[in-house]
C-alpha cells in the first residue's frame, strides 16, 4: 500500500540553538531493568534534522528517569565546529550527527571521549568504527546521491541526468541546487564525491563548470530540498537537488505506486553518522545510556521513516520500499578517510573560493 509522507515532518527541522525537551521510549539494549542513577537530564547535541516517531521516547525516561534536552545548533558541519568552540564547556553530554566526513576532525580536537556500548547492535556498529579510535559509535548510514524530480522532466519532455558530468551540460542549466560543504554535511559529503571521481587535479574545474551552469547553493539540505527543489514539497524551481537515495520513497503520492523522485545511484558518497559522548559532560553516564538508546531495535527500526537513513543494526527490519525505491549504490564514490583528515579544511577553502568566491 502506497504511503504519504510529510518530508518536513520525516527531517524534523526545529530552528537553530533551540533547545527542546523531549520524553522519550525504547528499551535500552535488551535488559528489562531499570537503570540506576536517578532522576535528572542528559542533554542531546545534534544536527537539525534530527527527529524520531512520535512517543519514542517515553520509556527512556521511564526506565532511566532522565529526561532528555536537546539543542541543535545547526546543520551537521556546524554542529561540529560548534562543538570544538565550546569544548571547554560543552553544550551537552552526548553528540548525535557527527558523520565520516567530520568524524576525524570531532576525535582529533578532543571533543568525544570514549567508549564502547554493550548492547547487541554495537557489533553491527563496529564495522564503521574510526581507525585508532572508540570515541564514536555509528548509528545509521545511508548515501548521498543527487536526487531528480521525475514529474518535471515528463512535463518538460527533457531526458533526466544520469552522471555527475551530465549536470554540467548546457540543456540542464539552472537546474541543480546543493546544499553548502562548509555548514552542511550532504553539501561535504557531495564535495567528497566529486574528489572520489574526478581526484584532487579536476575537482575544482568540475564545480567552475557547474557554477557557470548555473548551479544554486543553498545553506543547508531543508532549503535545497524543501524550498528551492521542485520534487521536495515546496514547489521551487529546481528538478536537480542533493539528496540521498532513500529519499525517494517519500514522494509516493497518496494514491499513488511510485515515487515521482529518483536518486541517481551513480553520483553517491556513502554517509556514516556517529554519536559519541562529549568530553566533560556533566552526565557521562546519561550519555551512554543515551548512546545504548539509539542503538535499540526500536530506535534504529524507528530510522529509515524519521531520518532516512539505513540503520546500522542488522536486526533492524527496513520498509518493504526501500528495496524498490532507496536502494544504497553498488559503487559510491570514495576517498580514504586519513585523505579526508588531512586535506578537508583546504579542500573547503579551496571550495568555498571557487564556488562562493
Amino acid at each position: 500500500m502506497a504511503r504519504t509522507f510529510s518530508l518536513t515532518a520525516v527531517m524534523a527541522v526545529v530552528a537553530a540553538s533551540t533547545a527542546a525537551t523531549l520524553t522519550a521510549c525504547s528499551a535500552i539494549g535488551s535488559s528489562d531493568e531499570p537503570s540506576s542513577g536517578g532522576n535528572g537530564t542528559v542533554t542531546l547535541v545534534t544536527h537539525d534534522s534530527f527527529g524520531l516517531s512520535d512517543g519514542l521516547l517515553d520509556s527512556f525516561t521511564e526506565k532511566t528517569g532522565l529526561t532528555v534536552k536537546v539543542v541543535q545548533p545547526g546543520d551537521a558541519g556546524t554542529l561540529v565546529n560548534q562543538l570544538v568552540l565550546t569544548k571547554s564547556a560543552p553544550l551537552g553530554d552526548l553528540v548525535y550527527g557527527i558523520d565520516n566526513s567530520f568524524a576525524s576532525r570531532a576525535i582529533d580536537e578532543g571533543v568525544v571521549q570514549s567508549y564502547v556500548s554493550k548492547v547487541p547492535a554495537a557489533k553491527d556498529a563496529a564495522q564503521y568504527a574510526v581507525d585508532g579510535s572508540d570515541a564514536l559509535t555509528a548509528i545509521d548510514d545511508g548515501d548521498v546521491c543527487i536526487n531528480v524530480d521525475h514529474a518535471w522532466f515528463t512535463a518538460h519532455q527533457l531526458a533526466e541526468p544520469v552522471t555527475l558530468e551530465d549536470l554540467t551540460k548546457p540543456e540542464y542549466k539552472d537546474l541543480t541546487v546543493v546544499p553548502n560543504a562548509v555548514t552542511s554535511s550532504p553539501g561535504l559529503a557531495f564535495l567528497l564525491a566529486t574528489i572520489g571521481a574526478f581526484g584532487e587535479d579536476g575537482y575544482l574545474q568540475y564545480w567552475n563548470d557547474l557554477k557557470a551552469n548555473g548551479l544554486q547553493v543553498a545553506d543547508g539540505w531543508t532549503d535545497a530540498y524543501e524550498t528551492d527543489f521542485s520534487g521536495g514539497g515546496g514547489g521551487g524551481p529546481r528538478p536537480i537537488v542533493l539528496s540521498y537515495s532513500s529519499s525517494p520513497p517519500f514522494t509516493v503520492p497518496e494514491g499513488g505506486t511510485e515515487p515521482t523522485t529518483g536518486a541517481l545511484l551513480d553520483t553517491c558518497f556513502r554517509q556514516v553518522e556517529y554519536a559519541g559522548v562529549l568530553t566533560g559532560a556533566a552526565n557521562p553516564t546519561g550519555a551512554e545510556k543515551l548512546l545504548d538508546f539509539l542503538l535499540s531495535d526500536d530506535v534504529q527500526a524507528d530510522i529509515p521513516d524519521s531520518m532516512y537513513m539505513y540503520p546500522v543494526s542488522s536486526a533492524a527490519e527496513l520498509p518493504a520500499e526501500w528495496a524498490s525505491w532507496a536502494p544504497l549504490a553498488t559503487d559510491p564514490f570514495e576517498v580514504p578517510p586519513a585523505d579526508i583528515a588531512t586535506n578537508r579544511a583546504d579542500w573547503l577553502k579551496q571550495w568555498s573560493a571557487t564556488v562562493i568566491g
